[in-house]
């Protein structure tokens, strides 16, 4: 049972052999200069990848005092399977979620930190002058109507649930893990719902993020298959399930 951490670093990575050396030894360099948050662990979730990432992550050097480890499933399930097996595995007091291409910048760690809150949610809609590149044009639109379905839903309050950047303290990280069920790209939802439900305490706050090329999202199909997702999130909260 590997050792108790002040953060662990959950990176879900699928076919991610060519971005993640580039994000790890980002990630890697900054936590080796906060002794505030040391030990620290990351954890890559290689969720059924057909290339090399597996590898080089295996293979990547990390600094003293952090830890690596990378856990492989054994086919790809989705986004939300791979953030769930990492939240799962990780053993840090906080917990960082956090998406391999690095688009919200890994140094925006201390917002979330500066909330206080049990679940501090990165965000690209409380301060969107903090977007460095947006995302085109039918993402941005899918987001926002997705975001608005959610509100229909009474699912967030939020103005946006999707951005990959989250930190959770790391008993309730653990605890949402057993409860998720969603694997798909609206297990964000999922994820905020059930905290809400248990009475965590949730910060939405602005951070800066960057629209990264080879997105697997695509609007339409994707669109569809989260708004499936956000109903059926909505029946569990009714039938508490």
């Amino acid at each position: 049972m590997p050792r108790e951490s002040s953060l662990s670093v959950v990176v879900p990575a699928f076919n991610e052999e060519r971005r993640l050396p580039a994000t790890l030894e980002r990630i890697g360099s900054f936590l080796a200069l906060r002794a505030d948050l040391l030990p620290a662990e990351i954890l890559v979730v290689d969720d059924g990848s057909v290339d090399g990432t597996a590898r080089v992550a295996e293979r990547f050097a990390v600094p003293a005092g952090i830890s690596l480890r990378v856990l492989r499933l054994g086919r790809n399930s989705g986004k939300g399977a791979g953030v769930r097996a990492g939240l799962a595995a990780s053993v840090g007091r906080k917990v960082l979620i956090t998406d391999a291409d690095l688009a919200t910048p890994i140094e925006e760690i201390d917002k979330l930190l500066a909330s206080g809150a049990a679940f501090a949610v990165g965000s690209r809609g409380v301060q969107r002058e903090l977007i460095e590149r947006r995302q085109p044009l039918p993402r941005d639109t899918m987001g926002r109507m997705f975001n608005v379905a959610l509100r229909a839903l009474g699912l967030t309050s939020l103005k946006d649930t999707q951005c990959g950047f989250k930190l959770l303290e790391g008993e309730l990280a653990r605890r949402l893990a057993r409860e998720q069920r969603l694997d798909g790209f609206a297990f964000d939802v999922e994820l905020l719902a059930r905290a809400a439900r248990g009475g965590a305490s949730i910060a939405e706050v602005g951070v800066r993020w960057s629209h990264v090329e080879a997105s697997r999202v695509r609007p339409l199909r994707h669109g569809m298959q989260m708004l499936r997702d956000a109903l059926r999130v909505r029946l569990w909260l009714w039938t508490g399930r």
